[in-house]
Order: C-alpha cells, then sequence, then structure tokens
C-alpha cells in the first residue's frame, strides 16, 4: 500500500475554484452550490482555500461524456 502522502500525490497539479469555473465557462457560485449539494468532482480544502486535483477533474468529464464519437 502507498503512503498516503506520497509524492505522486501531494505534487498531483492542482486547480483553485476560479480555474475551475473559467475551464468549464461557469460560475464560482455553481460550484459552491454543487459542493452543498454534494455534486461535482472531489475537492480538499487547504489552509481555508478549496482545490480541485486535475486528476479528478478530468475523471468527472469523462464520467459525464454522452453519446458517440465519430
Amino acid at each position: 500500500m502507498a503512503h498516503p502522502f506520497a509524492p505522486t500525490d501531494r505534487d498531483a497539479p492542482m486547480l483553485r475554484q476560479s480555474q475551475l469555473a473559467k475551464r468549464w465557462n461557469m460560475s464560482t457560485r455553481t460550484l459552491e452550490r454543487w459542493r452543498a449539494e454534494n455534486y461535482g468532482p472531489p475537492y480538499l480544502v487547504l489552509g481555508g482555500s478549496i482545490r480541485y486535483r486535475l486528476d479528478d477533474i478530468v475523471a468527472f468529464e469523462a464520467a459525464g461524456l454522452r453519446g458517440t464519437i465519430r
């Protein structure tokens, strides 16, 4: 079992709430509401700031894919 603070976890790219809102073209308030509703990608609270791991964002996006790609 890997140590919970393995360098690969600790050094993973993270986005701030504002960066994710810009990536998804939505308001930060929507992300705040999603967290209150227990929806959206997992997040971390670090020093009072919300952070999203890029791997979790990509997984959430992939889970939302619909239809076929031609």
